[in-house]
């Protein structure tokens, strides 16, 4: 168990050190495409930022809306069992 965590933090720091190189290639293109007047590209590129951004939590509240729908059936049908005795 502990091998598989310290697995998982060297991948993540591994992959958070290339990350962090690709900002600045996103950057300097924005900048670029600014300067030119073109500010279609940075409108897209903040579109997918927020995009990636607020898809993780948008699932967990769904995961979340469907366990506690679940714990509320489950709940009903214990009490409706329990009085059917």
């Amino acid at each position: 168990m502990k091998k598989a965590f310290i697995l998982v933090i060297v991948f993540v720091l591994a992959n958070a050190l290339s990350a962090s190189a690709q900002c600045a290639m996103c950057r300097a293109t924005l900048e670029n495409n600014i300067s030119n007047g073109n500010i279609g590209i940075a409108a897209g590129i903040n579109f997918g930022i927020m995009y990636l951004f607020f898809s993780p939590y948008i699932f967990i509240l769904i995961l979340a809306y469907l366990w506690y729908r679940t714990s509320k059936r489950n709940a009903n049908k214990s009490v409706e069992s329990h009085w059917a005795r």
